[in-house]
């Protein structure tokens, strides 16, 4: 079993982080809240007072990060990671950032003989908790088959995408489609109440034909048809609008330094920011058919 330094123990990392002590490693956590920290102690890990006695003591280095600025400070910065590692660490940044970061991260890792992934994950707190995570992961094969046996004592799938950063590439890609769906299956559903089609209606043609997709099927944005839906419990949070707002202003990154053209990805991260904009940012991102009705 491995030792793990784990840095970020948020909504995502904390129970990530316990269900590696659940598989049998010894887990370290740091975190800049001293009660994240606490409550990995409580739970049978390790309390780390900074990021470089996490980093200096570990076999694996786990990061979970709000945005790329962080991931440079925590690996880049003079105490950081790369600075207190020893060479062959595995590091795993499982932090949803943008591609360029990734792979300049990635680099400074390699020129210190340090095996690194980007791993971000798909699944939200729920899968965070039930070890169920799919992991979208970018690196070398030789990380790559380092990091998959602890991947998967957090997560069910774990898909390969290519060298450094195509993970991260994976992730905004796979969330631009999930919030362009969302918006259009709320669409449909406020389109319906207006023509006096019951929604369960609408959702037992749909679920079964041309229209189906997860953002129907299994994240309903109306109550009823998926009892375990958001939408059931006035749209508490499994993954926030603003969680989705961030992903899609990534993919309108990338597609503008790429030159891709995505128009529905840029409409639906303009109508996450003016949900978000109007006091919704915590809610779940299934909430947007409130903004679509007009409140």
């Amino acid at each position: 079993m491995a030792h793990i330094g784990f840095v970020g123990l948020g909504n995502m990392g904390l129970p990530m982080a316990q269900n590696l002590i659940k598989a049998g490693h010894q887990v370290e956590g740091y975190d800049v809240f001293d009660a994240a920290a606490e409550k990995l102690r409580s739970s049978g890990g390790g309390r780390a007072e900074t990021v470089k006695v996490a980093a200096s003591r570990a076999d694996v280095v786990i990061t979970m990060l709000p945005s790329g600025a962080e991931v440079r400070e925590v690996y880049l910065g003079p105490l950081g990671v790369l600075e207190s590692a020893q060479p062959g660490t595995v590091l795993i940044d499982s932090s949803t950032i943008d591609v360029a970061t990734a792979r300049e991260v990635a680099q400074a890792a390699a020129e210190r003989r340090m095996l690194m992934v980007d791993a971000p994950v798909s699944g939200g707190v729920g899968g965070a908790q039930g070890a169920t995570l799919t992991f979208m992961v970018g690196g070398p094969q030789p990380a790559f088959e380092k990091a998959k046996p602890i991947l998967e004592g957090m997560g069910k799938t774990i898909v390969h995408a290519g060298g450094p950063g195509n993970g991260q590439a994976a992730k905004i890609c796979n969330n631009m489609i999930l919030g362009i769906s969302m918006i259009a299956v709320s669409e449909a559903f406020v389109l319906a109440e207006t023509l006096g089609l019951d929604a369960q209606k609408l959702f037992d043609v749909s679920s079964k034909s041309s229209g189906q997709c997860w953002s129907l099927t299994t994240y309903c944005p109306v109550p009823g048809p998926v009892p375990t839906s958001p939408a059931n419990r006035d749209y508490q949070a499994g993954f926030t609008a603003a969680m989705m707002h961030k992903d899609l202003k990534l993919a309108q990154d990338a597609a503008r330094q790429g030159g891709a053209t995505t128009p529905l990805g840029a409409e639906a991260a303009a109508l996450y920011g003016l949900y978000c904009g109007h006091g919704h940012a915590s809610r779940d991102f299934s909430g947007i058919i409130k903004f679509i009705r007009g409140f």
